[in-house]
């Protein structure tokens, strides 16, 4: 990236140094592009520093130099993973079975582990919570669907706009869709993860609360996404009518730490097979044209180097 306006170019740039011995120089094998990808990219995530030229990519299938393979995870650099070699850091990475697909783990981690993360270090998550998912026919919206039925939720509610791709949830455990108008309708649930924010969740929550048939029970809303919009005009009535809390889950109300602490275990569940993972892989030659085109939403882009 030269430019935050314009797609990534594909050309040559100096190999990556290990600035200490907890640093290592590894190959890439899979990269994904995933929406957090594309806003680092374009210099509008909340942790961009507007540092050019910018290698995209925060996170990779990698191979060190005795051909094992690791999943990494890179803090804010200009030295991503959509390179042939990066950079990582020891202990922000996963050894991964010699039987594990280099694509399915590059393609799933990252969305799994936006819910995944939320649900154990954001709130205090009971089996048996009825969930409510907004976006959920997006990539990560898909794999919150499985993640909330791997913690035990009693109920997973399914919400965005196509009632086409809604009526496919329910094959990935599912219980309910609904449009984004049919909030109303979603009755008394306990926890909202929120991918999209901006207008339908303002619209959306206002909608939920107003038909909550008991308002002293609590809900606690999970913001995760924007893909609607960064900003959501919430309604003041709506907070001190009903016990519910909004919260944030992403880097910075996460520390580190339990980011680690969590990526072995959905490592592991990846490699199991625990998810529904649907790729869509391109050599990382194409990735200017890859970057705008309009490809099968359900499946994840992955770049080949």
């Amino acid at each position: 990236m030269n430019a935050f306006d314009q797609p990534p170019r594909y050309e040559d740039f100096p190999d990556p140094v290990a600035a200490n011995s907890g640093e290592l120089v590894v190959d890439v094998v899979a990269a994904a592009l995933h929406p957090r990808v594309r806003s680092q990219a374009n210099g509008s995530h909340y942790t961009s520093t507007g540092e050019l030229p910018l290698v995209p990519g925060i996170d990779a299938v990698v191979r060190d130099a005795k051909g094992k393979l690791y999943y990494a995870l890179l803090d804010d650099t200009t030295s991503g993973t959509m390179a042939e070699r990066t950079v990582i850091e020891k202990d922000r990475s996963v050894k991964l079975p010699k039987e594990a697909d280099p694509v399915a783990v590059a393609a799933a981690m990252n969305p799994v582990m936006s819910s995944w993360v939320a649900l154990r270090h954001r709130i205090n998550f009971k089996r048996g919570s009825r969930v409510l998912i907004l976006g959920a026919t997006g990539n990560a919206g898909r794999m919150a669907i499985q993640v909330a039925k791997r913690f035990g939720a009693k109920e997973v509610v399914g919400a965005g706009r196509n009632a086409e791709r809604l009526s496919e949830l329910t094959t990935l455990g599912a219980d309910r869709v609904l449009t984004l108008d049919q909030l109303d309708t979603a009755g008394d649930v306990d926890v909202v993860i929120d991918y999209l924010w901006g207008q339908p969740s303002a619209k959306g929550m206002v909608d939920l609360l107003t038909h909550r048939r008991d308002r002293g029970k609590d809900l606690v809303w999970i913001e995760i996404g924007s893909m609607a919009g960064p900003c959501a005009e919430i309604v003041s009535a709506a907070l001190r009518s009903t016990r519910t809390q909004i919260v944030g889950s992403g880097i910075g109300s996460v520390s580190g730490h339990d980011f680690r602490k969590e990526v072995p275990k959905i490592a592991r569940a990846v490699t199991a097979g625990a998810f529904d993972i649907r790729t869509h892989t391109i050599p990382l030659s194409d990735v200017a044209a890859a970057w705008t085109q309009t490809l099968d939403a359900d499946k994840r882009v992955v770049f080949l180097p």
